[in-house]
């Protein structure tokens, strides 16, 4: 990785998934059954290492996801899981003959045709990060080369794509444009990239570096956070509307009011237009928080992660996953019993529940990733996720949890 990822991690989308589930594992809380449905094994040459993005899937049940490192040239890969556990490299990446990209940390988006389309966050004609198109033959495409040479262009993009109902693809890049600080982008699925706003916290008590992924409403309006800036230095929630204009909705201000600060994950949303997301520090504890921030801006402190005495996590990266109850479920990428993370249930009343505690041994540890949804047949649901450390023979795996 060419970034220190206890300080700067990145997140991806959740989505739905069917998958069956191998090898039983690991240390729960609450009754819940954890289990590894794949340990990544770059040892052997080709295979990926360091998972950071979420996972998608498709209508059968094949998972799709992004490793940072390993695969043939060591520069990262896509991967493909299918419903019995089989994993099948579809592509490593290859930035040192043929100005590809290298080093993918966000998740991806599926098309109807089964293209999949990514980013890699160095690596391309520039060096700066790449917009990918993988078709289902394996032909990747780079649509985009980002290119920060002083002019208005984004690099380094951490966070993956969010397709549009238009079949625009839209994304951040945590630095570049106009003022160095990040951009939002829109691209096409043939490649012309537009940059949509670039942040400025210099002069306008903007936010910058924005590392989570976008959401888009119904009325085309974009949300997400920036890690950095606002009125207060700690970071934002923002809105950029169809026409392109940003809004700054709320500024993380740690210094005085046990918030929270430095959001790394991008946002989820409610049918009543509330924002749910998590910051990696802050809050009453110092360890980071769950929160919500209203259509208004009113932003409601939900939780206040704490390790020092109660075994509980510290430091979410990922984004959250909401059902129908109100129930919010995250990861923390350190804490809990064994030190190596968590996976959380947030009650509607604030009640946390700690589902696993990662111990490093067979189970993994480190999740920075959120998690997606996994309903059986039988009517059970499961969680899925990824953990970017010390899985099964020293490597890294997917995971997979009763809800």
């Amino acid at each position: 990785m060419s970034v220190n990822h206890s300080t700067y991690l990145k997140r991806g989308t959740w989505a739905v998934a069917v998958m069956g589930l191998l090898l039983p594992t690991g240390v729960c809380e609450a009754g819940a059954k954890y289990r590894v449905v794949y340990a990544f094994d770059d040892q052997n040459g080709s295979d990926g290492a360091d998972p950071y993005a979420s996972l998608i899937a498709d209508k059968t049940g094949n998972l799709y996801g992004t490793t940072s490192v390993g695969g043939a040239n060591g520069q990262g890969t896509v991967f493909e899981i299918a419903p019995d556990g089989t994993e099948t490299v579809l592509y490593s990446f290859n930035d040192n003959s043929q100005n590809d990209g290298a080093d993918p940390d966000g998740a991806l988006v599926r098309d109807r045709k089964g293209n999949l389309y990514g980013t890699t966050n160095v690596g391309g004609a520039g060096g700066t990060g790449t917009v990918f198109k993988l078709a289902p033959d394996g032909t990747e495409t780079v649509l985009h080369s980002f290119v920060d040479n002083g002019g208005s262009d984004g690099a380094r993009p951490y966070a993956g794509l969010t397709q549009g109902a238009s079949g625009m693809f839209y994304g951040t890049t945590t630095v570049g444009g106009a003022h160095g600080q990040g951009t939002v982008f829109v691209i096409t699925a043939k490649g012309k990239e537009t940059v949509v706003y670039s942040f400025n916290d210099n002069a306008e008590n903007d936010g910058a570096d924005p590392y989570g992924p976008l959401i888009m409403d119904n009325a085309g309006n974009l949300y997400g956070t920036t890690s950095v800036g606002g009125a207060h230095g700690q970071g934002t929630v923002f809105k950029i509307a169809a026409d392109g204009t940003e809004s700054v909705l709320y500024s993380f201000n740690d210094n005085s009011e046990n918030d929270g600060a430095d959001p790394y994950a991008g946002l989820i949303m409610d049918k009543s237009g509330n924002l749910y997301g998590t910051t990696t520090v802050g809050g009453a504890h110092g360890q980071g928080t769950v929160f919500k921030v209203a259509p208004d801006g009113t932003e409601t402190l939900l939780y206040s992660f704490n390790d020092n005495n109660a075994n509980d996590g510290a430091d979410p990266y990922g984004n959250l996953l909401a059902d129908s109850a109100g129930n919010l479920y995250g990861t923390t990428e350190v804490g809990g019993t064994d030190g190596g993370g968590t996976i959380f249930r947030l009650a509607p009343d604030g009640t946390e529940t700690l589902l696993h505690s990662f111990q490093g041994l067979t189970d993994g540890a480190h999740p920075y990733a959120g998690l997606i949804e996994d309903r059986k047949a039988d009517g059970k649901a499961y969680l899925l996720g990824t953990a970017s450390c010390c899985g099964a023979g020293d490597g890294d795996t997917i995971f997979s949890i009763r809800k």
